[in-house]
């Protein structure tokens, strides 16, 4: 093989691959995220055997699978196969070892049981709250569907049990809804629900405020005179789209307030961009909302960090 096939030679050019995994190399907290999963990380045996992979490498390749939208195998097969990833990954040498698809499989599901994605997100947050890019004075609630396949063709002949359908508009989905709050300022997630998709946006609403908000932002699904009256009481400015109807259709006045709130709601919907479009998380992996809510809370994480990247990297 020569070296232009093995890699070793100056390009003189950086790919979109290299240059998007040294810009997310240099944002993530590596060892901040690291320190939350040790404790529950493999120590090996004190009677020998072969001992556990780093943990930042096997860190590393999941987030490569999110990133990356890869399974188990795939993101195995991607690390042969790729160079950059290789390096990325903390493979350098011939004597770093490539995980297998079961150790990645047994890495995800370590931090399933143990529901550390769940604090790998606060983790992430609060790395960038301590750095000033959640303001944390308003929150914009909103929910995306992720579909799951509906065939019936496979083992157990049946759809996954915890997903549903719902009808959006005259379009009929089925799968799952992630509910999230972001904030106003910043445009960062800071809270994530999973719920099945028939289960109302209005539902979750409780769940997606931290507590400490001036304001709320939402659209017309949201919309209710007991909402409005209760955030009211609690001094919390009620910016939802109000809902006309066939009987009573909106005013030239309330279209025009619809309007101006939703310049500041479109600010939602640049994590799910990143999630479903740039990331390619528009499909369920699992069966099961708790597993694909691991899933979310890694992705939007990592979504967060991505969209702060340049300001990140000249702090």
């Amino acid at each position: 093989m020569s070296l232009s096939m093995s890699g070793f030679f100056d390009k003189g050019k950086k790919t979109r691959r290299e240059q998007f995994l040294a810009e997310m190399d240099q944002v993530v907290p590596w060892a901040r995220l690291c320190a939350v999963i040790e404790p529950h990380y493999p120590k090996g045996s004190p009677r020998g055997g072969r001992p556990p992979l780093p943990l930042e490498r096997m860190f590393r390749i999941y987030c490569l699978q999110q990133w990356y939208n890869l399974s188990d195998p795939g993101a195995e097969e991607a690390l042969y196969d790729s160079i950059t990833m290789r390096q990325f990954a903390g493979v350098t040498t011939d004597a770093d070892v490539i995980p297998d698809e079961t150790s990645i499989l047994n890495f995800r599901r370590l931090l399933e049981k143990h529901h550390l994605t769940e604090q790998v997100f606060a983790e992430i947050n609060a790395h960038l709250s301590e750095r000033g890019l959640i303001v944390g004075k308003g929150t914009i609630v909103d929910a995306t569907i992720i579909d799951a396949p509906s065939s019936t063709k496979n083992a157990q002949q049946k759809r996954d049990p915890e997903m549903h359908q719902t009808r959006k508009g005259k379009q009929w989905y089925f799968g799952m809804k992630v509910h999230t709050g972001t904030d106003t300022d910043s445009g960062l997630v800071h809270t994530v629900c999973a719920t099945a998709a028939n289960v109302a946006d209005v539902n979750m609403l409780g769940e997606l405020l931290h507590g400490d908000e001036d304001s709320l932002h939402a659209d017309s699904a949201y919309h209710s005179k007991a909402l409005k009256a209760a955030a009211e009481a609690s001094g919390i400015a009620f910016n939802v789209n109000q809902r006309g109807s066939k009987h009573r259709p909106l005013t030239n006045a309330q279209r025009a307030r619809n309007r101006r709130l939703s310049r500041v709601r479109a600010t939602v919907e640049h994590p799910f961009l990143v999630v479903k479009r740039l990331w390619g998380h528009a499909r369920v992996r699992y069966r099961g909302i708790r597993k694909n809510l691991a899933q979310m809370h890694t992705l939007f994480g990592l979504a967060n960090l991505f969209r702060m990247r340049q300001r990140l990297m000249t702090t």
